[in-house]
């Protein structure tokens, strides 16, 4: 399924830029938590390649990934921790991560955990609070952003009243995309949530303000990063 025929419109991931970085020290263990933008397998994949480069005198590079507005893409490795202690729980950090009450939509991240071995052993049960905790405490702490798919619509008005119904579209919460100019007239875009509802009332709002004289024309659509959580 691609992106644009998603179910979602909107989820939850990592603010774009650099990794998110958290350390715990468990009974002497230290455990290295990186997180990452992942919007495909390989883009996970490389942060896990990278760290192993970074870290090549750890003893363990667990990871955890997912990816997609709606998920469908969920991996995670053990890498030489007892069979389901390490990834399983990193894995399910992220999927059961709540961004709002009763909300659990993180995607597009990529989790690795680098571990150093401290001396002493933790036991399978451990192992699994250990790894679990160190992508929770990291989620909690690392900037979120709300990730929407917006269906960018556009409108053709006179030059001399562009200016205008531009910053009346802004004044009441419409998200401009961009403006282009032609002979005549000035096409102005707007981005609205991907949903009959929002578009319909786009629409008429546009024509409240033109007087009729306007009309907003669906194009395609766009997933855009809205704001912090």
């Amino acid at each position: 399924m691609q992106a644009q025929d998603s179910k979602t419109t909107t989820y939850t991931t990592l603010q774009a830029g650099r990794d998110f970085r958290h350390e715990l020290e468990i009974k002497r263990s230290r455990f290295i938590t990186v997180l990452g933008r992942a919007g495909t397998e390989d883009e996970a994949r490389n942060l896990v390649a990278g760290l192993r480069r970074e870290f090549h005198d750890a003893r363990h590079h667990c990871s955890a990934f997912v990816i997609g507005p709606d998920r469908t893409i969920q991996r995670s490795s053990d890498d030489g921790e007892p069979a389901g202690t390490a990834g399983i729980p990193m894995l399910e950090a992220l999927l059961k991560r709540e961004t709002a009450p009763g909300v659990t939509d993180v995607s597009d991240i990529s989790a690795v955990v680098v571990r150093y071995f401290g001396g002493v052993l933790l036991g399978a049960g451990g192992l699994v609070r250990a790894y679990s905790e160190s992508v929770s405490a990291s989620l909690e702490l690392a900037p979120l952003i709300r990730r929407s798919r917006l269906r960018i619509c556009s409108a053709a008005v006179p030059h001399a009243v562009a200016g205008r119904l531009e910053n009346d579209l802004r004044a009441v919460g419409l998200v401009m995309a961009e403006t282009t100019y032609q002979d005549r007239l000035t096409v102005l875009r707007v981005a609205v949530p991907d949903h009959a509802e929002a578009i319909a009332a786009a629409t008429e709002r546009i024509q409240q303000l033109t007087s009729g004289s306007a009309a907003l024309a669906p194009e395609g659509t766009e997933w855009i990063d809205e704001r912090t959580t």
